[in-house]
């Protein structure tokens, strides 16, 4: 299908919402701008196959992924998601039905979280498919909630489970965004970052953020996923559970940190708003740098190991 056919195929079913004046289809969009009581969010993100999914990935649960990666950040922030660009690079033997699909996937995530898709562009890629999201948003004016704000002594809590990525869901994580708001507005949370890189890595960039503090975590309160569990039974080679929740990443899952005296009150309003979804205070943010986690053999030093694209 040539590029202007598949366009005008996709143009019609892309998600919409009260803040676009001119959608997809003239040389720009118009989005109307947030209050003067909000600030404006700004993401790009990028999925590429081979990278981030396989050739044989079903490709609703691609669309859905290459929108998600941003709108679990703009979670992060505690902001809403508003409007998003697509940007798709094509092989030229492309089927037209698997694109159909991605934007199945997308649209589907997109409408979830009223989020309009308000255009982009499609180019020839010559050996793979990937997508790119450019994702705007707001945020209640000085609200946003940042890398930086954490204190030593501070806990540090993680939502839902961690680990599971490996078997499969780095592709049907739900981005966090209600959650985030929440944690946002309760004025308790003094740092957040989502999890995209693993725990490790991701609590390294947020210690990293906040002077080179370094974090106490206790091994017996990492809440590994059952998958993680079950994948190092069944799969040769595969790491520990424990390693996995530390080091497998695209868990997408919100990591934040907040008072001790605001721990506890926290927590209790947390299960009383969100019953079904698990937060767990998984250690304290220390003076001393680095990473170390306290198992029943004494403390181990943990990297803080990311995914590395250029590696």
């Amino acid at each position: 299908m040539k590029e202007f056919d598949l366009i005008a195929r996709l143009i019609p079913s892309l998600p919409t919402n009260v803040s676009v004046v001119q959608g997809a289809g003239d040389d720009c969009a118009i989005v109307e701008p947030g209050s003067p009581l909000t600030q404006t969010l700004l993401k790009v993100d990028a999925v590429v196959e081979g990278i981030h999914f396989l050739p044989e990935t079903d490709p609703v649960r691609v669309g859905h992924k290459a929108l998600g990666r941003c709108l679990s950040d703009v979670a992060a922030m505690g902001g809403i998601p508003v409007a998003g660009l697509v940007t798709l690079g094509l092989p030229s033997n492309h089927d037209p039905e698997r694109i159909r699909h991605l934007y199945e996937g997308l649209g589907r995530l997109a409408t979830r979280h009223g989020v309009a898709i308000v255009g982009g562009e499609t180019t020839t890629s010559p050996e793979r498919l990937w997508i790119s999201v450019s994702l705007m948003g707001f945020v209640p004016r000085g609200k946003a909630v940042l890398r930086s704000g954490g204190c030593e002594g501070d806990a540090v809590f993680v939502t839902g489970e961690l680990g599971g990525s490996l078997a499969g869901k780095h592709l049907d994580f739900e981005p966090r965004l209600e959650q985030g708001r929440w944690l946002a507005e309760s004025g308790r949370v003094h740092a957040m970052l989502d999890l995209s890189d693993g725990l490790a890595g991701d609590l390294g960039h947020l210690l990293a953020a906040n002077g080179g503090l370094g974090a106490e975590l206790m091994a017996t309160s990492l809440p590994i996923s059952r998958a993680a569990i079950q994948r190092a039974r069944e799969v040769p080679g595969a790491r520990p559970p424990r390693a996995a929740a530390l080091m497998d990443g695209e868990d997408f899952e919100l990591l934040f940190t907040t008072s001790p005296k605001d721990a506890v009150p926290l927590l209790n309003a947390w299960k009383a708003r969100f019953p079904d979804l698990r937060l767990t205070c998984i250690g304290r943010l220390t003076r001393e740098p680095g990473i170390r986690l306290r198992t029943e053999q004494g403390l181990q030093v943990i990297p803080p190991r990311a995914y590395e694209h250029f590696a």
